[in-house]
C-alpha cells in the first residue's frame, strides 16, 4: 500500500471525494485542529463536519500504521532470505493489519515449539514431502521416513520421525493465511458463546440472566458482550465458546488433501491436531477479542455521545444557587453560590438523623434561602437524594418559597473535591463541602464546571470501567474538546481547566492566560494573545475564533467570526449599510437581523469571490454576535414538589429528564429514587437502529409508567404508548 493511495482508500470507505480527504489530511499534517478545520477550512474540506473529519484522522493513522508494519515485516522476512514475489506482492496488497499479521505468522520469532523442536531434529524435509504429497501411493511411508532416523537428535525409529513431521506439518498447516482467512469467515458466521453460573445464584444477582444463557457471536449486542466478559472476570460466569469442530476440521481438510496421497493418514492426523491444539483456540482468542474490541468501540462511542449531550445542556444562568451534596451518616453537604460561581456560604444539614435535628436544619436551611435569595436548588443524584428531596419540597410548600429544584448528575463531585484544581479554587473550604460547590455550578454552567471532572468519572456510560482506557480517555478528551469549541469561550472568565480544552491551546498556555488576565486585567482584543508567552501566530490562529470577549474594543472579537475573516465580515456589514458597531447598538442590531435574513449568501459569496460556507457562518454569527448555542435547547427541568412511589399507577402520565442513553434503552430520572427504564422496545413504534436516534441525555421526556416493582426498585416506562400530544421536548 502506498501512502499516496491512503486518500482515495478513506474517500471509498466513508463515501466522499478523495479531494475531501486529501485536504482534511494535509491540513492535520499542516498542525491544524479537528474543530478549527471543521470550522473555518469548509472551502478546503467541501464541508466536512467534525465527526467525518474525526473519521479521516482515525482512518488515516490506521492505514499508516499499516504501511509502516508493512515495511517492517517486508525487511524481516527479507532479512530472512525467504522473501518471494508472491510474498511480497501479498504484504504489498494488504489493507489490514490482521492481514499482515497471518502472512507474517510463519515467519514470527517463536519459542521452541514442538514443530521447533522437529526441526532441530532434521524432520523439515521430511514434512515438507508430506505437504507437497507428490510422492507415488504405492510408495513406502516407513521406509522413506526411516531415512531420517538418527539416535543423536533423539529420532529413535521411523514412527518418532513421522510424529516429529506431522507436528510440523501441523503447525505449517495453522500459519496458512488463507486457512486462517476462511476458517476466521466461517466461524463468525457459526460460533456462539454460552455462559453457566460459577457461583451460587445469591452470589452474582447480576448475572443471573447469564445463567443458562447461549447467543451466536454474530449477533451479541456490546452490552450483552461487556457483560459477559465481566462475569468472566469476576469469576461468576463460566463461558463456553461453542463452534461446529467436526465441519470446521472437514473444511480445513478439503483445502490441504491431495486425493489418493501416500501421506494421508499422517496428513490427516495432523490436521486433526493442527485444529484442536492451534487452530481452533487461536481462533476462539481472535474472535473473542475481536467481539470485546467492537463492543467496547461501541461503548465509548456511545459514552461520548453521552457525554457530550451532557456538557452541552443549557445552563441555568443567572440564578443564586443551593447546591446540596446529600448523605446519610455525614449529613447533607450545603453551599450557596451566587450567579457568578462564588461562594457566599457553606453548611452541614442533617436531614435523616432525629426529628429535633430536622427541624433545627430546616430553620437554619430557611434562612440561609431566605438570606441569601436562594432562587434554585441543585440536588446531587446520589446517596440519600430523595429524602434530601422530601426534606425541600416539604420546606417550600410549608413556607410558600418561589424556590425551584433541580436533581443534578453528581457523578465526578467527589473526585474534583480531592482533586489539585479544586484545592487550588476553595482553598478555604473542607474537602466535603467542594462537592456541593460543584453541583451548584454544574447546573449554572455544566461545560464550565463539568471539564474539570476526569471525563470517565462523569459516568453517563456503559461498563466504562472494562474497556480499554487508553482509547476511552482519547475519545471523551475529543468530546470535550468538540464540546467546547462549538460553545466557545469567555476569555475573561474561563478556567485554566476550560481554556486547555480549546484548539490550539495546551495546558501551559492555558495556564499562562490565566497569568497574564490576572497580572494585567481583563482581555480586551483578541489580538492581545499574541502577547501571551509560547502562543505564537500559529497557535493563536487555531484558538482565536473560539474565544468571545464580551464587551469587547471591536465587536467581531464577541462572534465566532475568525480573524482572519475580519475584512470580509465588514465587507458585508458595509454592503447592508451598517457598520461593526451595530453589532453592539440595541436600537441597530434588530434592524441589522432583519436586513442578514434577505441576503441571499450563494450571491453575495460570488460577488465578493469568497466561499460560500464562510460567508454563511459570517453571516449566521452576525445575526446573534455574543450568542451562546445552548440557549436554543429547552432548559432543564426543574420542580417543586416530589413524586411519591405509591403515587405511580400503571398508566401514569410523568415527566422527566434522561439521565443515560445505553444500547438496550434509556433511563429517566422521573422524580424518585430509581430512574425508570425506558427500553428500547419501548422508545418507539417506527423503525431505528439506536436508542440515541430517539432519546438524548438532558432530554425531557413525559413517558407512561408501564410497570412498577417496589420489591426489586424497578419502573418500567414507555415512550411510544404516551398520546401524541406528549413526549419529547
Amino acid at each position: 500500500m502506498k501512502l499516496a493511495e491512503i486518500p482515495a482508500m478513506i474517500a471509498r470507505e466513508l463515501g466522499v471525494r478523495p479531494q475531501q480527504t486529501a485536504a482534511v489530511i494535509e491540513l492535520l499534517d499542516g498542525g491544524n485542529t479537528v474543530p478549527f478545520i471543521a470550522r473555518y477550512r469548509k472551502e478546503a474540506t467541501g464541508n466536512l463536519d467534525e465527526e467525518q473529519i474525526r473519521s479521516i484522522e482515525e482512518r488515516m493513522q490506521y492505514l499508516r500504521n499499516v504501511g509502516k508494519r508493512q515495511e517492517e515485516i517486508r525487511s524481516a522476512i527479507e532479512a530472512q532470505g525467504k522473501l518471494t514475489e508472491e510474498l511480497a506482492a501479498a504484504i504489498e496488497s494488504a489493507q489490514k493489519l490482521q492481514e499482515l499479521e497471518d502472512l507474517y505468522l510463519p515467519f514470527r520469532p517463536k519459542k521452541r515449539t514442538r514443530a521447533q523442536i522437529a526441526r532441530e531434529k532434521g524432520l523439515e524435509p521430511l514434512a515438507e514431502r508430506m505437504l507437497t504429497q507428490a510422492d507415488p501411493p504405492a510408495a513406502d511411508r516407513l521406509a522413506i521416513a526411516a531415512g531420517f532416523i538418527n539416535a543423536e537428535t533423539g529420532v529413535e525409529d521411523a514412527e518418532a520421525a513421522l510424529s516429529g513431521a506431522r507436528d510440523i506439518v501441523a503447525e505449517t498447516i495453522a500459519e496458512r493465511a488463507d486457512l486462517r482467512t476462511l476458517l476466521r469467515r466461517e466461524i463468525w458466521k457459526t460460533a456462539a458463546l454460552s455462559t453457566t453460573l460459577a457461583v451460587p445464584d445469591n452470589e452474582a444477582p447480576e448475572f443471573l440472566n447469564y445463567k443458562e444463557y447461549r447467543e451466536a457471536v454474530n449477533h451479541m449486542p456490546s452490552h450483552r458482550i461487556l457483560a459477559v466478559n465481566r462475569g468472566e472476570t469476576k469469576k461468576a460466569l463460566k463461558v463456553h465458546f461453542e463452534i461446529p469442530q467436526e465441519s470446521l476440521t472437514e473444511l480445513v481438510s478439503r483445502a490441504v488433501f491431495v486425493s489418493s496421497s501416500l501421506w494421508q493418514p499422517d496428513i490427516s492426523e495432523a490436521v486433526q491436531d493442527s485444529c484442536k491444539r492451534l487452530l481452533f483456540p487461536a481462533m476462539e482468542r481472535e474472535v473473542r477479542s475481536l467481539l470485546t474490541e467492537n463492543a467496547e468501540k461501541q461503548a465509548i462511542h456511545l459514552f461520548g455521545r453521552n457525554l457530550r449531550q451532557l456538557l452541552l445542556m443549557p445552563p441555568l444562568a443567572g440564578h443564586t444557587v443551593l447546591g446540596l451534596d446529600p448523605g446519610y451518616r455525614t449529613g447533607c453537604k450545603a453551599a450557596i453560590v451566587n450567579p457568578q460561581g462564588s461562594v457566599l456560604d457553606t453548611a452541614v444539614f442533617y436531614l435523616t438523623h432525629s426529628a429535633a435535628q430536622r427541624e433545627s436544619s430546616a430553620k437554619l436551611m430557611l434562612d440561609r434561602i431566605r438570606r441569601h435569595n436562594v432562587t434554585l436548588a441543585a440536588i446531587g443524584n446520589g446517596t440519600a437524594s430523595y429524602e434530601t428531596e422530601e426534606f425541600l419540597a416539604g420546606l417550600i410548600r410549608d413556607h410558600s418559597l418561589s424556590l425551584h429544584y433541580v436533581i443534578a448528575n453528581e457523578a465526578g463531585a467527589s473526585v474534583y473535591s480531592a482533586s489539585k484544581l479544586a484545592k487550588e479554587e476553595l482553598p478555604d473550604l473542607d474537602v466535603t463541602l467542594r462537592g456541593a460547590v460543584s453541583i451548584a455550578r454544574r447546573v449554572q454552567d455544566p461545560l464550565a464546571e463539568l471539564v474539570k471532572i476526569e471525563p470517565k468519572a462523569i459516568g453517563v456510560g456503559q461498563y466504562q470501567h472494562d474497556v480499554d482506557q487508553k482509547e476511552l480517555l482519547q475519545t471523551l478528551d475529543g468530546v470535550v474538546e468538540s464540546a467546547v469549541n462549538h460553545v466557545g469561550v469567555d476569555l475573561n472568565t474561563a478556567s485554566v481547566e476550560l481554556l486547555r480544552h480549546v484548539a490550539g491551546i495546551q495546558g501551559p498556555v492555558a495556564k499562562n492566560i490565566v497569568a497574564w488576565r490576572d497580572a494585567n486585567g481583563r482581555f480586551t482584543r483578541r489580538k492581545e494573545l499574541l502577547k501571551i508567552p509560547r502562543l505564537g501566530p500559529a497557535a493563536f490562529t487555531q484558538c482565536a475564533g473560539f474565544l468571545r470577549i464580551a464587551a469587547a474594543a471591536d465587536p467581531l472579537d464577541n462572534t465566532p467570526v475568525h480573524p482572519e475573516s475580519y475584512a470580509l465580515a465588514e465587507t458585508l456589514l458595509t454592503r447592508l449599510g451598517f457598520g461593526k458597531a451595530d453589532l453592539t447598538e440595541r436600537t441597530r442590531l434588530p434592524q441589522l437581523q432583519a436586513a442578514l435574513k434577505t441576503v441571499d449568501a450563494s450571491v453575495l459569496a460570488r460577488e465578493l469571490s469568497a466561499g460560500e460556507p464562510t460567508v454563511r457562518d459570517i453571516l449566521d454569527a452576525l445575526a446573534k454576535p455574543g450568542r451562546d448555542p445552548r440557549e436554543d435547547l429547552p432548559p432543564p427541568l426543574t420542580r417543586k414538589n416530589i413524586v411519591h412511589l405509591a403515587d405511580l399507577l400503571p398508566g401514569t402520565l410523568v415527566k422527566g429528564t434522561v439521565h443515560n442513553v445505553t444500547d438496550f434503552g434509556a433511563f429517566v430520572d422521573i422524580g424518585l429514587k430509581i430512574n425508570g427504564l425506558l427500553h428500547r422496545s419501548e422508545l418507539s413504534s417506527k423503525p431505528f437502529r439506536h436508542p440515541l436516534d430517539i432519546v438524548s441525555v438532558g432530554d425531557i421526556v413525559e413517558v407512561v409508567i408501564l410497570s412498577v416493582d417496589a420489591a426489586r426498585n424497578r419502573i418500567a416506562l414507555s415512550l411510544k404508548q404516551v398520546p401524541a400530544k406528549s413526549g419529547r421536548q
